[in-house]
């Protein structure tokens, strides 16, 4: 199967708007867990939305991974969402461009250094491979709980992989390896955030108590 990037075009941008439209999925793309998605997956819960007249949060690196309270907060608005031949078609457009963060953002996106897509979702229905040559899982139901624009490594598809196997971080090694991969951060950054977030599973350290919920919280959207 073909790997491709999921990634959105700058040149469909729109300056006064903030608009902008791109992939936060796409079908035939193997990770680098080896799973895939099979067309028709999105399409229950899109119905699901729909009935509820919104569609899943815009959030920035699926919401910044425990690096203040505005991280949580969503960068903009999603106006359209649909399944198509390609996988998970979406535009929305990026709110409070006359602030500091919604410039930096939007500027981040129209420079190119912020320009891809990822989702947050929980697999439903999936199909695991029994052969050597076929894909670990085949998702073929996901539920979305968000659809973020993300900072992409060398390897794309890795940043998107490690992003949706949260629920693989078994040890904290394997979370400094996920905030590498899919936070972008440097290797002594990741050190030190898993650092802390593992030593604040203490409830006598209210401060770290916080911290592990929110880790807790973060890890469990993305399962």
């Amino acid at each position: 199967m073909d790997r491709i990037e999921v990634k959105f075009s700058t040149e469909d941008m729109d300056a006064k708007t903030g608009e902008f439209s791109g992939y936060g999925a796409v079908f035939g793309n193997v990770d680098s867990y080896g799973d895939v998605i099979a067309p028709g997956a999105f399409k229950a819960n899109l119905r699901e939305w729909a009935k509820a007249k919104k569609l899943p949060p815009m959030l920035i690196q699926h919401g910044g991974w425990m690096m203040g309270d505005m991280d949580a907060l969503p960068i903009g608005i999603w106006t359209e969402m649909e399944e198509d031949d390609t996988g998970l078609k979406v535009k929305g457009r990026i709110i409070n461009l006359d602030t500091e963060r919604g410039k930096t953002i939007y500027g981040a996106m129209k420079e190119g250094a912020l320009d891809g897509m990822s989702i947050g979702y929980r697999a439903k229905k999936f199909t695991l491979g029994t052969k050597p040559e076929e894909p670990r899982r085949k998702l073929e139901q996901i539920e979305l709980f968000e659809v973020s624009v993300v900072t992409f490594p060398a390897n794309g598809k890795a940043r998107v992989a490690a992003v949706k196997s949260a629920e693989q971080i078994k040890t904290i090694r394997d979370f400094e390896d996920f905030l590498r991969d899919a936070g972008g951060f440097s290797n002594a950054a990741a050190k030190a955030i898993a650092s802390r977030g593992f030593k604040a599973a203490d409830p006598r350290d209210e401060d770290g108590a916080d911290l592990a919920a929110m880790l807790r919280r973060n890890i469990a959207t993305l399962s």
